[in-house]
């Protein structure tokens, strides 16, 4: 991603000082800050109170907190894997990186496991920049031909993407993002349509600064005008990552990502879910009631964080002491609202069959 006009990464190991960095999510938009990850305990904070967020970032950065466990205690394999196994239910990438960790690290000797856990972090890391710039482009190639058909009527294509699927939500490029990032590297001429994101407005806080950063048009709406604007032809195509994906095709994302399916096929309008393989869950034959919803914190809807007029970074109380809160984090798109599905491997349809074949 492009940060001041330079490039930078969520997660990054640094070699001269063996420690490993992340951008601290819950400071931006008001501050940049980077954090370093000391030890597996401090990752575990970091993964399950979202100071790194987006399902294939956080299967990285348990990936490098295996690394930083075993530093402390070559013996510690399951201890650390069940640690962070518990910090996040939803997001499968975390379970998908914990396996592969496992299944490479166990039978290794104590005294290379260390070493090799740190290489496969590393090739983990370098492995999803190069898948969702792949995904960026397959799904670049969608944009294209929308565009080509539409440009003799407009003068920009409008899409709508939901919560932050980004390069914050990845290592580089993002998910979604990607798509939007490589559609603009054509010269696409492009607006995106942010939703806020509540409860914890990862749209307004960290895919419109993403956007910013890349000067990219945009303007952020809430979370219930999407429907409006699909039914007054403002919106040409929506675009939206994805936290596990069932072997039927069933997307589960970012609470509110079904409203916005349900509205983009009442109008007609292309619903793409851009994800690499390892969020799909093999698994799973399908995802309404079977995947786990993340059940949050009740104070995230209680209380809204942001930057007061004398520029202090506080929370203030928008319900009555005392309210009964539901907060799901997530919620379970059908397979039969998604348009396609876009992955470094190319662009399926949201059926067992398709998503089968990408195996192959």
């Amino acid at each position: 991603m492009i940060i001041g006009g330079e490039h930078m990464q969520s997660i990054w190991y640094d070699v001269g000082t063996d420690q490993v960095h992340i951008v601290d999510q819950t400071r931006l938009p008001h501050e940049f800050q980077v954090l370093t990850l000391e030890n597996m305990e401090a990752a575990c904070h970091a993964i399950e109170f979202m100071q790194v967020r987006g399902a294939p970032l956080i299967g990285v950065t348990a990936a490098y907190a295996v690394y930083l466990a075993l530093r402390e205690d070559a013996q510690s394999l399951d201890h650390a894997c069940a640690a962070l196994a518990a910090t996040r239910p939803t997001a499968v990438n975390l379970q998908w990186a914990l396996d592969r960790c496992r299944a490479a690290l166990q039978s290794v000797a104590p005294e290379s496991r260390v070493l090799q856990a740190l290489e496969l972090a590393q090739l983990m890391e370098k492995e999803d920049i190069a898948i969702c710039e792949a995904i960026g482009n397959h799904g670049a190639d969608l944009v294209e031909s929308l565009w080509q058909e539409k440009r003799s009527s407009q003068d920009r294509l409008n899409i709508l993407t939901h919560c932050n699927a980004g390069a914050l939500a990845t290592v580089d490029w993002g998910t979604a993002l990607s798509v939007v990032y490589k559609s603009a590297e054509r010269d696409i001429p492009l607006h995106v349509w942010v939703d806020e994101t509540r409860p914890r407005n990862q749209g307004a806080a960290l895919t419109c600064w993403e956007l910013a950063q890349a000067d990219i048009p945009h303007s952020l709406i809430v979370d219930n005008a999407g429907g409006h604007l699909m039914q007054a032809g403002l919106v040409d195509l929506c675009v939206v990552g994805s936290d596990r994906t069932t072997r039927n095709g069933d997307v589960c994302n970012k609470i509110g990502t079904y409203l916005k399916a349900l509205a983009a096929f009442d109008n007609q309008i292309p619903f793409y879910v851009a994800l690499p393989l390892s969020s799909i869950d093999f698994a799973l034959d399908a995802g309404v009631n079977q995947i786990p919803i993340e059940e949050r914190a009740s104070g995230e809807v209680t209380d809204i964080p942001g930057r007061t007029a004398d520029g202090l970074i506080a929370s203030v109380r928008v319900a009555p002491e005392g309210v009964q809160v539901s907060n799901p984090g997530f919620d379970v798109t059908p397979a039969r609202l998604v348009t396609s599905l876009v992955t470094e491997r190319g662009v399926v349809a949201a059926n067992s069959e398709a998503i089968a074949s990408l195996l192959d």
